[in-house]
């Protein structure tokens, strides 16, 4: 895949996405709340390929766009130059941090049903929401891979998916559909295919972020192939939306 990769977000997914793309050979534009040159040392890390805009000028240079915002800040996002693009929804819903959302709590709606409605032009594919940004960095393998793992999406456009898909591929994983935007709740937190079976293990309780991250670098994570993230997905139970924020996780 050539192209460029957009994103809305340079945090811990964004940034490692954005490393990724880079490295396969694709262009990134990135973009933040605080404005471009917040984002100067990043750009330079990551060489020519890289540059940073404000967020409606990386929507509409983008071919994909990643929407890696906090769920409280989907409000922000320039939906006008959303407009017909393929926007993949990073986005979990942490009512901790994002305050309570009442048609998410009483599971009316979907996250990504929510995403969808406030960005009623955009194709949603809800994508890399269930993997922490290390695993993201670590487990991603070439196609046919015997230890290569596999991520959930789910969305409404086929055609999206389908270039979602591809995108995964490209960075290093394969792809699970696991239906429309109404079943994304399938990969929402709590869920069981959701950043545990990537990890080593349970992680000790109390850790702090720099301690997490200590432990992830010292204990790599496991593959989870397509069979078995369609086993995870398959076992899921709906119940209350919404999750505890993981921390460095």
């Amino acid at each position: 895949m050539t192209g460029t990769l957009g994103l809305i977000g340079a945090g811990m997914i964004g940034g490692t996405l954005a490393r990724q793309a880079v490295a396969r050979g694709m262009e990134v534009v990135l973009s933040n709340s605080r404005g471009p040159e917040s984002l100067s040392g990043l750009v330079a890390e990551l060489g020519p390929r890289a540059r940073a805009a404000n967020p409606a000028e990386a929507a509409r240079g983008a071919d994909l766009l990643v929407a890696t915002v906090p769920l409280h800040a989907l409000d922000h996002l320039p939906s006008d130059a959303l407009v017909g693009k393929i926007v993949i929804d990073t986005m979990n819903y942490y009512p901790q941090r994002d305050q309570v959302i009442a048609e998410l709590d009483s599971n009316s709606v979907t996250s990504s049903e929510l995403v969808q409605r406030k960005l009623p032009g955009a194709r949603v594919v809800k994508a890399f929401n269930s993997i922490s940004f290390f695993n993201l960095a670590n487990a991603a393998r070439p196609s046919g891979a015997p230890d290569r793992s596999a991520l959930p999406i789910a969305g409404d456009d086929a055609e999206a998916k389908a270039a979602v898909a591809e995108l995964l591929d490209v960075l290093g994983f394969d792809a699970v559909d696991t239906g429309s935007l109404a079943e994304s709740w399938r990969s929402e937190p709590g869920t069981p295919v959701y950043v545990h079976p990537y990890l080593p293990g349970t992680p000790p309780e109390g850790l702090g972020q720099q301690e997490a991250l200590r432990w992830l670098h010292e204990n790599p994570g496991k593959p989870v192939p397509a069979a078995r993230v369609r086993e995870l997905v398959a076992e899921a139970v709906r119940g209350k939306a919404g999750g505890v924020l993981p921390g460095a996780f």
